[in-house]
């Protein structure tokens, strides 16, 4: 008996495993081609215009703290909530820096290859002229009396403005086989990556206004009050730094309001604000020199880098106290428009007594007066509940309570400068002595013997002092990449190739030897309307005096009819558009 030994096949050894470092930088590979695709940074731009929405839609913290905190006083479960996700500072937000930063990433890795392949692409010869022309979508093929030479020449010649590039011979051209490469509109590519970078020096340029800008809000009584200047950030009622800005190192400057005037329309809708004032800057402080300007919403003083905004206005209701021993103390305080179609405020005013008036501090402390209450520029009276009926201080009036006692103004603690502290009223501190509606130039007389006279009221703008340092640069991106958009969008990509070869069967006139002509055309962008730009061009080419020995110009006869006698130009046509292929014939 014999065994047939079977040999045991070995198993197939299991492929290497990659090392962890090489797992690691695939990761790392595939995730940069990701974040790097044009798919990615047209979805990081969506959602960048998409987290910009709750910036229009809600109030922002740095634009208007008060309104802020009514917000989210007005919705206690859902506004705090809101206030975590950072929604009320939008532009500052961990979510929205990170999708800006990834969008700039993203940008910067697309953009950059793509420059090099244009780059490449416009060093590149536009590309040989294909085997068969006929299975372009546009072709056209005719004789014509004239040798290949003076055709491509006068071809060349005429496509001024186009890349072309003449080629002769080869593995299967025919002899005396002469080609001619032509294409244009690398113009639109361009245009393309102008907007793209212009796009990324928009972002840079506004980062760096965000790092290296400042912005401050100061409210400045109108009617030669006494100005501001802009010696440090204390002397704004609100200041934001740049990122890596301290505040100090300001452009000095120096502003004072002159007068306030406000256009409204019959129905109460303002129509526009003007405010004169004066301004030192620069030299001007040396010499304190003041010039004469005005300031309109959006119309901003500009001087030395900075821009001074007009953002708004109100009244400053002014009240005078005499206290019993005759003295007097007078202020006059900004009052926080409560209705922007009336211009109903309310606010209040802390008025302590003259040193030396009490014997000891605590009691100067108890007889602090308090005045707080509403105020309307144009009063209208329910009973005696007051409101407003027109924005422009026609008719003023205030509704007031008046308080004595210790207003807070020693504790150290932060007040409101529109409300009294209520834990102070609350505790008994402050004690409410009248309430009264009051003209200017009336008063009323409380129990403890003061008085307090109403003698009307100021207007006061908000101004808001801005510096940007890239503010001309975001203007210069703007603009660029609005042309590279214009390009990129009219600009067409043309390829067009003619073939010319001696005729095979050698007729023709005397003295003449007769060419075959061959054109194609292909449309890499915007097909629609390239049938009759390629009839156009192919008249333009071919049917010239100098192809048709001086005679006119002959076409090809229609189906079933005899051919003109004696006709020395035949032609064969097909520059019909035909249905397009999947595969680009010029094998790119």
């Amino acid at each position: 008996m014999t065994m047939t030994e079977t040999p045991s096949t070995a198993a197939s050894a299991p492929p290497p495993r990659q090392s962890l470092p090489g797992r690691l930088w695939a990761v790392v590979r595939n995730a940069w081609r990701g974040l790097t695709s044009m798919r990615t940074a047209l979805v990081l731009l969506f959602l960048l215009a998409l987290a910009a929405i709750p910036g229009a839609l809600l109030p922002q913290r740095n634009l208007n703290t008060q309104k802020v905190e009514q917000y989210i006083a007005d919705r206690p479960t859902l506004g705090p909530w809101m206030d975590r996700f950072e929604l009320f500072d939008v532009f500052s937000s961990f979510w929205f820096t990170a999708v800006y930063v990834l969008l700039f990433i993203s940008l910067v890795g697309c953009i950059l290859p793509r420059c090099l392949d244009h780059y490449r692409a416009l060093r590149t010869p536009p590309v040989p002229t294909p085997r068969n022309l006929a299975r372009l979508p546009l072709h056209h093929e005719q004789t014509v009396d004239a040798t290949p030479e003076q055709v491509i020449e006068l071809s060349r010649t005429r496509l001024r403005g186009w890349r072309t590039e003449i080629r002769s011979g080869g593995e299967r051209a025919r002899e005396g086989e002469i080609t001619l490469s032509a294409e244009k509109g690398y113009t639109r590519e361009l245009g393309n990556l102008v907007f793209h970078l212009a796009l990324v020096g928009l972002l840079i340029a506004i980062a760096v206004g965000k790092l290296f800008g400042y912005e401050g809000s100061v409210i400045v009584i109108a009617n030669n009050g006494p100005g501001f200047c802009t010696t440090s950030p204390a002397v704004f009622d609100s200041f934001k730094a740049g990122n890596v800005n301290d505040g100090t190192g300001m452009t000095p400057l120096c502003v004072r309001v002159k007068d306030f005037e406000a256009d409204y329309l019959e129905s109460g809708q303002a129509e526009m604000f003007t405010s004169n004032i004066e301004y030192q800057a620069g030299e001007d402080l040396r010499t304190d020199t003041w010039r004469a300007t005005d300031i309109r919403v959006n119309h901003p003083l500009r001087v030395a880098g900075d821009r001074l905004y007009l953002q708004g206005h109100g009244f400053a209701p002014t009240f005078t106290v005499t206290f019993p021993n005759g003295q007097t103390r007078t202020e006059t305080i900004q009052w926080r428009p409560d209705d922007a179609r009336t211009f109903l405020s309310s606010g209040v005013l802390r008025i302590d007594p003259p040193g030396g008036m009490y014997a000891t501090e605590e009691e100067r402390r108890k007889n602090q007066i308090a005045i707080e209450g509403l105020f309307a520029p144009t009063a209208f009276f329910h009973g005696n509940l007051l409101t407003s009926s027109y924005p422009a201080m026609n008719d003023p009036a205030v509704a007031v309570d008046i308080y004595r006692g210790d207003t807070g103004l020693d504790t150290g603690r932060p007040q409101s400068l529109f409300a009294l502290d209520s834990e102070q009223i609350r505790q008994g501190r402050l004690s409410k002595e009248a309430r009264v509606n009051l003209r200017p130039g009336e008063s009323t007389t409380l129990p403890s013997g003061a008085k307090v006279t109403f003698d009307g009221a100021q207007e006061f703008v908000n101004l808001q002092v801005s510096h940007d340092p890239a503010q001309k640069w975001v203007l210069v991106s703007a603009l660029a990449m609005m042309a590279g958009l214009l390009v990129s969008l009219l600009v067409k990509r043309r390829r067009v190739w003619i073939r010319v070869y001696p005729e095979a069967d050698g007729a023709g006139t005397v003295g003449q030897r007769r060419t075959v002509v061959e054109m194609g055309g292909l449309a890499r962008t915007d097909q629609a309307g390239w049938g009759g730009e390629f009839e156009q061009l192919r008249e333009r080419l071919l049917d010239e005096p100098e192809l048709r020995g001086g005679e006119p110009a002959r076409t090809a006869p229609e189906s079933g009819q005899p051919a003109e006698p004696g006709a020395t130009n035949t032609a064969a046509s097909s520059t019909e558009p035909k249905p397009a292929r999947d595969a680009d014939p010029t094998g790119e």
